[in-house]
């Protein structure tokens, strides 16, 4: 289970992204694509176009922090 606050909101991109896109790039589609406030502490989540690698991105008062997920198994049945 996470421990996120109630406050915190989960944003999925509808549309699959180029797992290139680093940081700079996701900002720019969540304000761009999304119109969601990338500092605003919400979670953003991306999936790749081969559909077996998942990135996070969100704003901890710091900087941004990016997570990468690579599926191992399982990404099969999500085509």
């Amino acid at each position: 289970m996470l421990g996120l606050p109630p406050s915190v909101r989960i944003y999925f991109a509808a549309e699959l992204v180029d797992m290139r896109k680093g940081i700079d790039g996701l900002r720019a589609l969540v304000e761009g694509d999304l119109k969601k406030d990338a500092y605003g502490g919400h979670l953003f989540v991306f999936v790749g176009k081969s559909k077996d690698k998942v990135k996070i991105l969100f704003w901890d008062r710091n900087g941004f922090v990016l997570y990468l997920e690579r599926l191992e198994r399982g990404a099969s049945s999500c085509r």
